[in-house]
């Protein structure tokens, strides 16, 4: 992930994590903090755990922090926001950089710039309140995904089975953003691909016991499970973990994150959304993903953090 071998924790200096924040995503996010905060104490890194606010992200540089661990999700955290504000202070940060963390928090841009260069996903509608249900349903099909466009870990999802539902399910998802989307239900498995540097890491299979991923089934439930390495035939899963780090590449996305998509009945893929920040919670799949490919937690949130120090190197070499 990294030009740098990185052994001594000294080397990163006084590390900042971020958590908590503003968003709907909150309680996620201070989970997040925490176990991040824990692994690098851990592995002896002078860090401190802040659940950040507005006004404080503003003087994290003043305050003597040399970097920052991102572990804010949602709208002001991943999103681009506070990445901006870091940068205006010479901070360097973990994670992807100011337009693709816009990018990617936008599901409907991301998903306009994957249909352009070629990577399938599902079709979708915007939807506002004088949307015309029944002509939605008559482009997408029943049943369809209802969504806050710039929301994560499942918030303001519902699933549509019938036209009288898309109303309720629209002002479900409007409660958490402006911004509400529809979109074509793939009938198949879901799979997720933590990427980390320039590399995709085994995939995993999600099975939640009601067949639908929401926030229950993430972060609730006890009876989700969770295959990985995943049940694919080798060569099938290397050609989607390809297409994945591509999907992310994409969008400008670097460091880390997690691409989600589906298989249809043929097996054919669709890319549903990338998650510049990804939860790092006990239920959470980046973490799972590096255990299969022999890298227990500590490691990992080293490994992200130490592509910090490379990025802030080749930033100093193109001045």
């Amino acid at each position: 992930m990294s030009r740098l071998r990185i052994t001594d924790p000294a080397r990163f200096g006084r590390v900042a994590v971020l958590m908590g924040g503003w968003s709907a995503e909150r309680a996620v996010s201070l989970d997040s903090g925490a176990a991040v905060a824990a692994g690098l104490e851990r592995r002896g890194v002078d860090v401190t755990a802040i659940d950040i606010d507005r006004e404080r992200v503003l003087g994290l540089a003043a305050e003597g922090f040399d970097r920052i661990w991102l572990a804010l999700h949602g709208p002001g955290g991943e999103d681009g926001v506070v990445q901006g504000a870091l940068e205006l202070q010479g901070l360097p940060y973990t994670g992807s950089g100011v337009l693709a963390c816009a990018l990617s928090m936008d599901k409907v841009r991301t998903k306009a710039i994957w249909a352009a260069q070629g990577i399938p996903t599902p079709a979708h509608r915007v939807l506002t309140e004088t949307t015309d249900s029944a002509a939605v349903v008559e482009a997408l099909g029943l049943p369809l995904i209802v969504k806050p466009v710039h929301e994560g870990s499942t918030i303001g999802i519902s699933r549509v089975t019938r036209v009288e539902e898309l109303e309720a399910a629209r002002a479900e998802a409007a409660r958490f953003d402006r911004d509400v989307m529809a979109e074509q239900l793939i009938d198949g498995p879901e799979y997720t691909a933590a990427i980390l540097g320039d590399q995709a890491l085994p995939l995993i299979h999600i099975e939640p016991s009601s067949g639908f991923y929401d926030y229950e089934a993430k972060y609730v439930a006890n009876d989700t499970l969770y295959h990985c390495p995943c049940d694919l035939p080798a060569d099938q899963e290397t050609e989607l973990r390809r297409l994945a780090r591509r999907a992310f590449e994409i969008t400008g996305a670097s460091g880390w994150g997690r691409v989600d998509l589906m298989l249809d009945s043929a097996g054919h893929p669709w890319f549903l959304e990338l998650n510049a920040t990804p939860g790092m919670t006990s239920h959470s799949l980046v973490p799972m993903a590096a255990r299969a490919a022999g890298m227990d937690f500590d490691e990992l949130v080293w490994r992200i953090l130490a592509a910090t120090v490379a990025h802030e190197e080749v930033s100093h070499e193109t001045r």
